[in-house]
């Protein structure tokens, strides 16, 4: 998880790759839009598969911590 800083002041204090001004959040939403990895990395040539696999490492993480209210689930 070396590859996923938190830096103040850095895009807002969100997650980046490797303190890049690359969120891992924008990581995801390429990959949730329908971009694979090796199109994601030919995209953005700085990126590196490490980094991609990072991403989805902290997302599932930080998942477990997530609580959804009762009321907001759907039957």
């Amino acid at each position: 998880m070396d590859r996923i800083t938190l830096i103040p002041g850095l895009m807002g204090g969100r997650p980046t790759v490797r303190g890049m001004r690359f969120a891992v959040a924008d990581v995801l939403e390429y990959l949730a839009g329908g971009m694979t990895v090796d199109e994601l990395l030919a995209e953005f040539p700085y990126l590196e598969r490490e980094d991609v696999l990072a991403c989805l490492a902290y997302a599932a993480r930080q998942s477990r911590f997530e609580r959804v209210p009762l009321d907001h689930l759907t039957a």
